[in-house]
């Protein structure tokens, strides 16, 4: 199959980890979701390879990396190299919904290419117009 959905709703309920790779069929990298109930301390982990990247969909994070705390909320992002402890902890009043995707061996360079012609002025004037 070339394309899937889901949400992480139809993945699991409650707080916890997500396997989105697996249902999904993704093979490129890995990607999981993962739901902090309000309060939850996170634990200090790293990776043998994997480098990580946290996106914070919804709540507070808090990440410790070395001699460093940040806090991060919807929008927030957060890269890790792999053998780099860190921890990530929930210290908003919400669920902390983060999506967080790990890969190794580098960047593939840009190789996206237009399906229609047509589209070459839609896609090069994206982000340039003035929102009112």
């Amino acid at each position: 199959m070339t394309h899937t959905f889901s949400s992480l709703d139809e993945l699991g309920d409650g707080p916890g980890f997500r396997k989105i790779r697996g249902p999904l069929g993704i093979t490129a990298f890995g990607v999981n979701g993962i739901i902090y109930p309000p309060g939850y301390p996170g634990v200090f982990h790293y990776h043998d390879t994997q480098d990580e990247l946290y996106f914070v969909h919804s709540g507070t994070a808090k990440v410790e990396v070395e001699d460093e705390e940040q806090t991060l909320g919807p929008g927030g992002l957060f890269h890790v190299e792999s053998t780099t402890p860190r921890r990530i902890s929930n210290v908003g009043e919400d669920d902390l919904v983060l999506l967080i995707v790990g890969g190794k061996d580098g960047y593939v360079e840009r190789d996206g290419h237009l399906v229609n012609d047509s589209d070459l002025e839609i896609r090069q004037s994206f982000g340039k117009e003035k929102q009112t």
